[in-house]
């Protein structure tokens, strides 16, 4: 069982700051830091996106410090995660995850076993704005 302290979690409607993720899986110990940062893109299945619109339900906050735990658990890794909600713009980054292992391919493996457990567990949805003005839900 992973440690609360292996782990940091946050669903914020702030800009996330990824050096904060990273100064907390990094320790002397680790040769390797990993993070992943999702951005906002300009398009999404051959059609144009303005902008994007992010809702997450109540207890999100439990479940992606669920994701994080869990991984945190397995790998034997500190983790760390956090997700926007609220508007976003093209460019702006929606999710990061970071980990950090003695070795690359042990960090590469835990940072995309978190960001997968987190796209598939942690309840938010996007709304996607296309450029000609419709908006469609994504996640739902």
């Amino acid at each position: 069982m992973a440690r609360m302290s292996d782990v940091l979690a946050q669903i914020t409607g702030e800009p996330l700051d990824q050096d904060r993720f990273e100064a907390f899986v990094l320790d002397s110990a680790n040769g390797a830091v990993v993070t992943f940062r999702g951005v906002v893109r300009d398009h999404d299945h051959g059609q144009p996106v303005s902008a994007l619109d992010y809702q997450s339900h109540p207890e999100a906050q439990r479940f992606l410090e669920e994701c994080c735990a869990a991984v945190a658990a397995e790998s034997g890794l500190r983790v760390a995660a956090g997700h926007r909600t609220g508007s976003l713009a093209i460019g702006d980054v929606a999710l990061v995850a970071s980990v950090a292992a003695p070795h690359r391919a042990e960090a590469f493996a835990a940072c995309e076993k978190l960001v997968e457990s987190i796209k598939h567990s942690v309840p938010i949805w996007k709304r996607q704005h296309l450029a000609g003005g419709a908006t469609e839900w994504v996640g739902l």
